[in-house]
């Protein structure tokens, strides 16, 4: 039977000791005329069939795909007939895919998701962190409240792995275990959109508790290049399921992250229709672009901030990639241009320097 386990010494080393992938510079924070730090990483953008078409750093980075992994973690939900069965609407199964801020209408749904499968909050194993969104922390602060596990950003994600495991009558005490059937269906996915082998994936333990899948930047692109533009060969249920994973996260961004200052919700928001965005932790990023004029095919898109910098160096660095893969244009750019660069300040509040991404892809062939 197939088990995921941690990575073994002999795994773990085999990855560490591998020559290190040179990161490119991405980001440059400028002080004056100087340039007083930088931030590199690695970027890749492939097609469906796996063709790289643009790139910097080092595609075979094998890193952590952490919440970037949440839309594919969500088919097998989608997949097995589960959110069917349990009424599933498209916000909730957006919510299933989310990052979400903890603001009422991300707590008010997961509500609904576990009254429909019959269970309450205390069967989450996500843990306990303070909500993302500033309005909803600095309110619990006042009233003298302390943060709930609806408000996780992974509790939409894990009602839905709740679920999964009441549909196949599987224990939902320990769904979140990595040889639960839950798990080890969520890993099968992975290693399908990833063209990895399964017994090839770097399993560990991510922040809220659950399974974390390691594969390379480029499996990463190619997993949502898959996610907008599934394969001809994949079986109609998951194609499906992709279609709609898609849809819903097109039509509620404000879901995947919040109602203001969240990235994901923001490129959504000014590319209607067009791309699905999702942060992950670390300085992880994955976007797919639906097919169009400029990607007839679809295109994945996947980076690594190499210090892991997900503030001041990521944000620049995905708007100035989707720019030059010619996804942002326009009203769009203009629409998430305070992403693209930030301010440096000094204390009484003088703009001193900037944070500005300084790159230029390389695109083979084109």
């Amino acid at each position: 039977m197939l088990r995921f386990a941690q990575m073994s010494a002999e795994q773990s080393s085999r990855i560490q000791n591998q020559q290190i992938p040179i990161a490119e510079p991405l980001v440059e924070v400028t002080r004056g005329g100087l340039t007083e730090s930088r931030h590199r990483g690695h970027i890749v953008a492939v097609e469906p069939d796996g063709t790289i078409v643009a790139y910097l750093g080092a595609p075979e980075l094998v890193t952590f795909l952490r919440s970037s992994a949440k839309p594919l973690q969500a088919l097998p939900l989608l997949v097995s007939g589960a959110a069917d069965r349990f009424g599933f609407t498209d916000e909730e199964v957006a919510l299933a895919c989310a990052s979400h801020n903890g603001e009422p209408i991300h707590t008010r749904i997961v509500t609904s998701m576990l009254d429909k499968i019959g269970l309450g909050p205390e069967a989450l194993k996500c843990g306990v962190h303070e909500p993302y969104s500033v309005a909803v922390a600095q309110e619990l602060r006042e009233r003298g409240e302390a943060p709930n596990v609806l408000q996780n950003n992974c509790s939409g994600k894990h009602a839905g792995m709740l679920a999964l495991a009441l549909y196949w009558g599987a224990p939902v005490e320990t769904y979140h275990k990595p040889e639960h059937p839950v798990q080890l269906a969520i890993g099968k996915t992975i290693a399908k959109f990833s063209d990895i082998a399964v017994e090839d994936l770097a399993v560990a333990t991510d922040g809220c508790a659950v399974p974390v899948f390691g594969i390379t930047v480029k499996a990463m692109a190619l997993s949502y290049a898959r996610l907008v533009s599934p394969p001809p060969d994949f079986d109609e249920a998951t194609r499906n399921a992709c279609s709609r994973v898609v849809r819903v996260m097109n039509a509620y961004p404000q879901l995947i992250g919040g109602t203001s200052d969240r990235l994901d919700t923001e490129i959504m928001k000014a590319t209607p229709g067009r791309v699905i965005s999702k942060v992950g932790a670390d300085g992880v990023y994955t976007a797919g672009v639906n097919p169009c004029e400029e990607w007839p095919r679809g295109l994945g898109l996947a980076l690594k901030i190499e210090d892991g910098d997900d503030r001041r160096a990521r944000p620049p660095v995905v708007i100035e990639s989707l720019q030059q893969l010619g996804v942002l244009r326009d009203e769009s750019l203009e629409a998430v241009a305070r992403y693209a660069f930030f301010p440096v300040l000094n204390r009484p509040g003088d703009v001193v320097g900037e944070v500005r991404a300084e790159f230029e892809l390389k695109k083979p062939g084109r």
